[in-house]
């Protein structure tokens, strides 16, 4: 591949997909798992974690950028979103509102042929601010 951006987005798509395979869902049967890359290029996972009590529940994209925060990572730049269980796993909006705050500008969202590109702006277009 001789696009640098597509290797890399291919990067965090595999990486998400391999980490999907850690969900614990036995509620959903949804297994979700998620990639993100920091603006220092390192790469952190995730995969969504249900409890009984379902307001326990945690999803891929927050598992992911919270261990990137517990890393040190405050400023992170793309995230990959993959589902072996649905064909377009779109985030819901409390993971696009921390992807916000974290400085996520592109998503990309697996699908079984390939992904899906989207700015922040495009799922997120008006944000919760503190001003």
């Amino acid at each position: 591949m001789n696009d640098p951006q597509k290797r890399d987005d291919g990067i965090l798509i595999s990486k998400a997909s391999d980490v999907s395979g850690n969900a614990y869902a036995p509620y959903s049967g949804l297994h979700v798992g998620a990639a993100v890359r920091s603006e220092s290029g390192r790469i952190y996972m995730g995969c969504n974690v249900e409890n009984a009590s379902y307001g326990l529940t945690v999803c891929a994209e927050r598992v992911a950028i919270l261990s990137a925060v517990a890393n040190g990572e405050k400023k992170l730049d793309t995230i990959a979103i993959v589902s072996r269980d649905i064909p377009e796993p779109l985030p819901c909006g409390a993971c696009l509102q921390l992807m916000s705050e974290f400085g996520i500008k592109r998503i990309l969202i697996g699908r079984p042929d390939g992904y899906d590109a989207y700015t922040i702006g495009e799922l997120l277009p008006k944000p919760f601010r503190l001003k």
